[in-house]
């Protein structure tokens, strides 16, 4: 069954990063209806208020693309929070779309959900392949719950559930604060507020060795919707940049985004986490995307966004 020419779509998580990104390329393009539901209005680890909202909203499409997140010191901290929100979200979501007779799912994953030691590039095929990543390791699980109840939905009801794979992912509308923010918007509060307290070093978490992608939350929530409309198979689809930085590397782009010209130190007493984590993105490659926005361009774009929305904050 497909959905309607001008379909009626829920965005949930909307005002977050990869939320919003999705709300404003659904706005560019028209056509069809946007359902969004505040915090306030919907708490999506309730499972009767999703059940109730659901049935009354009825929408032909959910993009499921609220989640908990945070980097390193966040998972490590809050394990409870990270496994048990984001399960509850996903299950209570995904089993009331299927009550309220929706019949297309786009459920948001993350590269986290491969093995630690997964072959590089990572093939959607390492799944469950290996042990996780220790320091992300209950994120990853209610992701991969997640992933596998689409699955079970379509196996079972022949549902029109799909699961998309990011990337390690920038852009507006991040989460800049240092005790639970990812690598890159840290680097980038890190930064600014060197530049600006004239400090003559920053120092950075780990050895800088690592390896990392990093896709920018426009190219990403186009593939999303390019998946939505494009692809429509059980087995999960990543959605990467295609090349990799190590962390060294990536903190060089972003110091001189914000014009910091001071000393990088590393302390390798922090945890660097997975050593390489690239994903193999042939097979939405394959079916005609691929993102646009250059590492440089996106990471400059950003700081600009944090300079208009918090560096009063910084």
């Amino acid at each position: 069954m497909k959905p309607p020419a001008a379909p009626r779509i829920w965005v949930a998580g909307h005002r977050g990063m990869v939320g919003s990104a999705i709300l404003r390329q659904l706005r560019a393009r028209g056509g069809g209806e946007i359902l969004t539901a505040d915090r306030a209005e919907l708490d999506l680890t309730e499972q009767a208020a999703v059940r109730r909202w659901l049935a009354d909203r009825r929408p032909d499409i959910v993009i499921l693309a609220a989640a908990k997140v945070g980097g390193i010191l966040a998972n490590d901290s809050f394990p409870v929070d990270f496994l048990y929100q984001n399960l509850a979200i996903a299950t209570n979501v995904i089993e009331a779309a299927h009550g309220a007779g929706v019949d297309r799912l786009v459920f948001l994953g993350s590269s986290c959900i491969y093995p630690k030691m997964a072959p590089q590039p990572i093939a959607e095929e390492s799944l469950l392949t290996g042990p996780l990543e220790p320091t992300n390791e209950w994120y990853a699980i209610a992701k991969i719950a997640g992933i596998k109840l689409c699955q079970a939905y379509r196996r079972q009801f022949g549902r029109r559930y799909i699961s998309v794979m990011p990337s390690n992912l920038y852009g507006p509308n991040d989460n800049f604060d240092l005790e639970t923010s990812h690598v890159l918007p840290a680097l980038i509060r890190k930064f600014h507020e060197a530049r600006a307290s004239g400090a003559g070093a920053v120092t950075i978490w780990g050895t800088g060795a690592p390896r990392r992608e990093f896709l920018h939350v426009d190219d990403l929530a186009r593939g999303v919707l390019f998946c939505m409309d494009h692809y429509d198979d059980p087995e999960p689809i990543n959605c990467g940049a295609g090349d990799d930085v190590t962390i060294r590397e990536l903190a060089e782009i972003v110091a001189k985004a914000v014009g910091f010209r001071g000393e990088l130190m590393f302390d390798p007493a922090r945890p660097d986490g997975t050593q390489r984590k690239l994903m193999d993105s042939s097979r939405i490659a394959a079916l005609g995307f691929r993102p646009s926005i250059a590492l440089e361009e996106g990471i400059a774009g950003v700081y600009r966004w944090f300079l208009d929305h918090c560096s009063a904050a910084a």
